[in-house]
């Protein structure tokens, strides 16, 4: 299925609110809970799939730089359950031990300090009524593009950041079609994404090519 920014942003809101303001929710409450869950949507939206590799959320702490694409326990973090992803944070409902989930994010702020992440326990009712509602987040700093996708001044140095150094160990070079969604995040199309518009998505491209073209990985695979 082709990518359109509009409909996958719709389909993941669509499903985020199933998810986290579904039958567990007291009927009384869902009302409340689906406007908190779209007061957090509107700040660091939209739902997305899966994270771009380079992605602060998950390339923080990833010393040995893998292709990780989800928050979860090789990253990081500790006591993540029924957790949503959006684009600039995500919000993960424990039922308890959320204690551990706040001190894992602080951890990873001091192994990475140059990564702005932060976790705060949100006063809002997701998932089930005795979860405890968390949202970890990342400040970009500068404001983002217009259009809500972050500006190619951010992405290329995070890219760069993390995908230089594994010229050391590499042995193939892996071509833009096998690494579009782990550069792009996912839903994404040919040159697009929820995180990355077609201008800077162009741009990844020829820069990806440009690195595996070097030889710098080894020989590209086929």
């Amino acid at each position: 299925m082709a990518f359109r920014a509009n409909t996958d942003s719709d389909a993941g809101k669509q499903k985020a609110l199933e998810y986290l303001v579904g039958r567990e929710i007291p009927i009384n409450d869902r009302e409340k809970s689906r406007m908190d869950f779209e007061d957090l949507l509107s700040q660091y939206g939209p739902v997305v799939d899966y994270y771009p590799s380079w992605h602060p959320l998950v390339a923080c702490g990833n010393e040995r730089r893998l292709p990780w694409t989800m928050p979860n326990e090789n990253r990081g973090y500790k006591g993540l359950d029924h957790t949503i992803l959006l684009r600039d944070a995500f919000i993960t409902c424990p039922y308890d031990g959320q204690e551990v989930v706040l001190k894992s994010v602080e951890d990873l702020r001091k192994r990475d300090p140059k990564f702005f992440i932060e976790a705060e326990e949100l006063e809002m009712t997701l998932y089930h009524p005795m979860a405890k509602p968390i949202l970890v987040k990342y400040d970009w700093g500068p404001p983002l593009n217009r259009d809500g996708t972050i500006p190619k001044s951010l992405v290329v140095p995070l890219l760069l950041e993390f995908e230089v150094p594994a010229w050391r160990n590499s042995e193939v070079a892996e071509t833009w079609e096998t690494m579009r969604s782990y550069i792009l995040g996912q839903p994404c199309g040919q040159l697009s994404s929820l995180f990355v518009n077609k201008e800077t998505g162009t741009l990844l491209k020829k820069l990806w090519n440009d690195l595996i073209f070097s030889g710098m990985y080894g020989p590209i695979k086929v």
